[in-house]
């Protein structure tokens, strides 16, 4: 597979994925304004299809959709952030106590970094089991992940599964995951660093081990190479003598608890704080190496089948000199009629045969653009208003039927290209007694981006519209 060259942002690969997603679940969508769009701006292949994509994503709202699940993830990561403060502060706080019994260091230790060991380790073995796409190898990512997934339904789904292909075909989601993780992991480590200087600060602590199972001995040993490294960073640890004393039976004096305090901080610092700040550093350069530059894979099935309407083998340029009398094949109907300046137009979408055309409200002055009810239709609507945007336009439509995607889509396209523009509904009451229809159109018109004041359920009075 050959990836074609940069089409943009996250957000602009994810819904490129999405419409994909889409169009391979549930069939092909209508989109020949958004594809025509896409030939007329030109460029590549991979910037023609990301120029489709993002023309439906904002017709049919996972363009939105996406706005609102990202910043819902945003949020997901602040709380999630605001309880790693929480927890570190807390592990801390519980692992001196309130200064009414001795601390045994070891217990204290295992509190501070057991939970941090056992997540880091089974992050390492997760890069390299099976290669670096085996697995995220982290609970907090997945946690936020499936917390994020459960605010969206619907079509909305589709923008965090299309995130997670995007991502799982660049090869960074560990590499995400490990963004999320370890921040969180060296937030929760400062919350409890801050928490054990503040205790350490105000309370008197006493210190000591207590061992059934070990000799002396091993527990010297045991602290002298703990506290090897931390002793490289400028941080105390007590001598032989300090720790065989440290064994509950007898009291020493400050200078020994101090040096027990500055040993406690040190392995805090030396493998909870640092390791996780090297594998946030190392996790954010891997990520940016895998993400530098995003591209499009445009032999992914259901853009290749693209290629033939975005990038037809002949388009038409325009007449490049008269044919002579003798090679007229046959009559050409008449050229549909060019819209005049400032012009007030009226036009009809998929109106029923009982609807007679023009309506009787028509008015001389108006322009009657007819009735549209076929594909090739809509598409000369659509040239004629592109050539001379009219002053104002009104889109008359049978309220006894269903709105779908389609007829809405159109609407919104044709109301972009006029200075004013407003809905006019027709409906046959016995067609629709409960107006359930008629409410439904409102309601959809108004998602789209129409004003309550454009959409009328009979014809407007144009008297209070237009400028004086």
């Amino acid at each position: 597979m050959k990836p074609s060259e940069s089409v943009g942002s996250w957000q602009q690969q994810t819904l490129v994925e999405a419409i994909r997603l889409r169009e391979t679940l549930w069939g092909p969508i209508e989109d020949l304004s958004e594809s025509r769009r896409a030939r007329a701006a030109g460029g590549s292949f991979a910037q023609r299809v990301s120029a489709r994509a993002l023309a439906l994503a904002r017709r049919d709202g996972l363009e939105q959709a996406w706005t609102r699940w990202w910043r819902m993830a945003r949020l997901l990561l602040i709380a999630m952030a605001v309880l790693a403060l929480l927890a570190g502060a807390g592990t801390a706080a519980g692992a001196l106590g309130d200064g009414s019994r001795a601390v045994n260091v070891l217990t204290a230790l295992g509190a501070l970094l057991g939970l941090h060991a056992l997540t880091f380790i089974f992050w390492l073995f997760s890069l390299f089991w099976s290669g670096k796409s085996a697995g995220t190898g982290s609970w907090a990512s997945d946690a936020w992940w499936w917390l994020s997934r459960r605010f969206v339904k619907g079509d909305a789904s589709l923008v965090p599964q299309a995130f997670a292909a995007v991502l799982a075909r660049r090869g960074s989601q560990s590499w995400l995951a490990g963004l999320i993780s370890h921040s969180l992991w060296v937030l929760a480590f400062l919350s409890a660093l801050s928490t054990l200087l503040l205790l350490l600060a105000s309370r008197r602590y006493h210190f000591n081990w207590e061992t059934t199972l070990l000799t002396p001995d091993s527990f010297v040993w045991l602290v002298e190479g703990l506290g090897a490294l931390p002793s490289l960073l400028g941080f105390a640890q007590p001598d032989t003598f300090t720790i065989r004393s440290s064994d509950g039976l007898q009291v020493l004096d400050a200078q020994a608890q101090a040096l027990w305090s500055s040993w406690l901080l040190g392995a805090v610092v030396t493998y909870g704080l640092l390791p996780r700040v090297l594998a946030l550093a190392w996790s954010l350069w891997q990520w940016r190496k895998h993400t530098a530059r995003l591209s499009l894979d445009d032999s992914l099935p259901g853009l290749a089948e693209l290629r033939p309407r975005l990038m037809p083998a002949s388009e038409p340029t325009g007449v490049d000199e008269l044919a002579s009398p003798d090679r007229v094949a046959r009559i050409q109907s008449q050229p549909s009629t060019p819209l005049t300046a400032n012009a007030l137009c009226v036009v009809g979408l998929e109106l029923p045969p009982e609807h007679s055309w023009p309506p009787a409200f028509v008015q001389t002055q108006m322009q009657d653009l007819g009735r549209v009810d076929s594909r090739a239709e809509r598409l000369d609507i659509l040239g004629r208003l592109q050539s001379a945007s009219p002053r104002h336009l009104l889109m008359v439509c049978d309220a006894a039927q269903t709105p779908d995607r389609g007829v809405v889509a159109t609407l919104v396209e044709w109301a972009q290209l006029a200075q004013q523009s407003d809905v006019v509904l027709l409906n046959d009451a016995l067609a629709d007694p409960d107006q359930t229809r008629r409410r439904s159109w409102h309601e959809r018109l108004v998602a789209a981006g129409f004003a309550p004041g454009q959409i009328h359920d009979q014809w407007p009075d144009l008297s209070t519209k237009e400028p004086s």
